[in-house]
């Protein structure tokens, strides 16, 4: 199975404290993989290195090219990202908010085509976020923001999708609805990557990258018995993983 996103040898520092030691970790291409640890694990800041946010040492490879060899437009279309707490942009509609995934398939300046508008209007929907498209970012609720911001990365229709903690703000049923939504980019042949505190939510992913004090501990299916044992550890034995149906989920021992 081909890679879609790789690091080799990440390294990275913040303030001068090291933050990631050296990691190696590979996102096979139309999978699901999360990534999980306790605070402080350097979950965030990997993904941040990996979309080529911070300076790091070592290198991200995006379909087995070198990030940095990616001219910007071209790597904006191919890898999209969606940040934890994202700030700013409030006075912007909502519509203008998810129009701004469109920008890297747009000519400079170039006002918006009618497919840029036709693939906006479709990731609004999709997050259940069309009826406030001309209300101000700022006016809405932290679930309702979130959902438009998720609308946006959607709007880049990018291949890779790198999310930080999406289900930020969200009730129990639209976190329902981005497992089936992510589940729909997998099927149509995406990569998504995504940092999540929601263990049982996890689980639902193809692939689970282990995470503590800047290291992979881990990488394996989320239905791998060494997996459940590596979140177990991680985690000091103060949960544990149990069978549920056709599913895992996470308790409290």
């Amino acid at each position: 199975m081909s890679a879609a996103l790789e690091g080799r040898g990440i390294a990275l520092a913040l303030g001068g404290t090291p933050v990631l030691h050296g990691i190696d970790v590979v996102f096979a291409a139309g999978r699901w993989t999360s990534v999980v640890g306790p605070n402080g694990a350097g979950k965030s800041t990997l993904l941040k290195a990996l979309a080529g946010l911070l300076p790091h040492s070592g290198e991200v490879r995006l379909q087995e090219r070198p990030l940095a060899q990616w001219p910007g437009r071209e790597r904006a279309r191919c890898l999209a990202w969606l940040g934890q707490g994202e700030q700013g942009a409030d006075d912007l509609s909502v519509w203008d908010v998810a129009m701004l995934g469109r920008l890297p398939h747009q000519p400079w300046l170039a006002a918006p085509s009618q497919d840029d508008r036709a693939v906006v209007e479709h990731s609004l929907r999709a997050t259940q976020a069309w009826d406030w498209r001309e209300r101000p970012l700022g006016a809405l609720s932290g679930g309702e923001r979130q959902r438009v911001l998720l609308a946006r990365l959607l709007a880049v229709q990018a291949e890779v999708l790198l999310m930080d903690e999406p289900l930020a703000n969200l009730d129990p049923p639209h976190q329902a609805d981005w497992l089936l939504l992510v589940r729909e980019l997998v099927g149509q042949g995406r990569t998504v990557v995504s940092v999540l505190h929601e263990i049982g939510m996890a689980l639902h992913a193809d692939q689970m990258v282990v995470m503590a004090e800047g290291r992979v501990r881990h990488q394996g299916a989320c239905d791998d018995p060494a997996t459940h044992q590596a979140l177990e550890n991680v985690f000091d034995h103060r949960v544990a993983i149990h069978p549920l149906g056709d599913q895992w989920v996470a308790l409290p021992r």
